[in-house]
């Protein structure tokens, strides 16, 4: 069975949804599933070098008043799947572009989870600048991925092309928001579900039609 989550490093419901995720398989754990995390950002426009956070929130919500309630109602959910999230510390919006492009390559040597996870990490919990390549090559050390091949690979445009066309191929499947998890590329559901529709969703996943790898 095959799980395809698009999702973007910068989105906090992305984020919660990996946690729910981890939740739902060791409940009911699913033999055989095979996951990749697809590509999608939440700010396809953001310039290469990132923005100012104020400047950010101003432009997405209107003011950092109007964003500070919006996260603390997040962060009473991050509480609840064990997330401490420390908004506060972000002092850039980066492009994900080079992020997507990271967990690509953790992909290719069995790391793709491993990256997630310290992607999410760095930005959320310790408000890390995802836009700088110094910071994403640290990050790669700390996923398992060899820290000069990570250097090599983020300078040069490696997977960029595929980055991009992915979370085009996203949006013209008429994916509009962050976390979507996709079985079997049949049955989808948007947003950060508890493990109970999770289940649901695998066990649609494991009554249809088999992917080509289906277990």
């Amino acid at each position: 069975m095959e799980l395809d989550i698009f999702s973007d490093v910068v989105c906090p419901w992305c984020f919660i949804g990996k946690r729910r995720l981890e939740a739902a398989l060791a409940e009911r754990p699913q033999p055989g599933l095979v996951t990749r995390w697809r590509a999608f950002q939440l700010n396809p426009g953001m310039p290469s070098e990132g923005m100012d956070r104020q400047a950010y929130l101003e432009l997405k919500f209107g003011g950092a008043d109007k964003a500070a309630q919006l996260y603390r109602q997040i962060a009473e959910v991050g509480e609840e799947v064990g997330i401490a999230f420390a908004f506060e510390k972000i002092r850039r919006t980066p492009n994900t572009v080079n992020a997507h492009r990271l967990i690509r390559m953790g992909a290719a040597v069995d790391r793709e989870d491993a990256v997630v996870e310290a992607l999410f990490g760095a930005y959320f919990l310790h408000g890390r600048d995802l836009s700088e390549t110094g910071v994403l090559v640290e990050i790669a050390d700390e996923a398992g991925l060899d820290r000069l091949e990570a250097a090599e690979f983020l300078t040069g445009d490696a997977e960029r092309e595929a980055v991009e066309s992915e979370d085009l191929n996203g949006r013209q499947a008429g994916i509009t928001g962050v976390p979507t998890f996709i079985v079997n590329r049949r049955h989808a559901v948007p947003g950060a579900q508890p493990p109970e529709v999770l289940h649901k969703l695998f066990d649609l996943g494991r009554e249809g039609a088999p992917a080509a790898n289906q277990a």
